[in-house]
């Protein structure tokens, strides 16, 4: 039996899980610095620890509405192709485990969520928990063009 812990965070009315092993850390939303000229998920960059970051409004790239931030709005920081980027969630609430014997494949499409974003759902006693494999959130060009706003700073 195997089971692997997730981290669980809302977007909109959902929830949502991500492999904790991508994640470096939660964070409360930082100041960002905007930037012209770059995809309108990209909300901007932030220094965290040190480090430039490139922050992405996860709602906005899963072709959903702005996020309105508040005081629960977090920052899930993960490693995507060797770049932290911060994701910005509506809350991260919780750290759960969750047998993979109970995560089935994402249907093609869940109320406007496109499967490409989805790595499975997770059947839980009381809820639904879409797994969102944070890897494939960016495509070669946007990771291209993440990297190349990191560069630049």
């Amino acid at each position: 039996m195997s089971t692997e812990k997730y981290i669980v965070f809302r977007l909109n009315d959902q929830e949502y899980g991500a492999s904790i092993q991508q994640i470096v850390s939660i964070e409360k939303l930082l100041d960002m610095t905007k930037l012209p000229q770059v995809s309108d998920f990209i909300e901007g960059i932030t220094k965290l620890r040190g480090e430039v970051i490139p922050v992405i409004d996860l709602k906005r790239r899963m072709d959903m509405d702005k996020t309105d931030k508040t005081d629960h709005s977090r920052m899930l920081v993960a490693l995507v192709d060797d770049v932290s980027v911060g994701f910005i969630v509506d809350e991260a609430s919780d750290v759960i485990d969750i047998d993979e014997k109970i995560v089935e494949p994402a249907p093609t499409s869940i109320r406007g969520v496109h499967a490409k974003f989805l790595s499975g759902v997770a059947k839980l006693d009381d809820r639904l928990l879409l797994l969102v494999d944070l890897a494939y959130i960016l495509n070669h060009q946007e990771l291209t063009e993440v990297k190349e706003v990191v560069e630049e700073q």
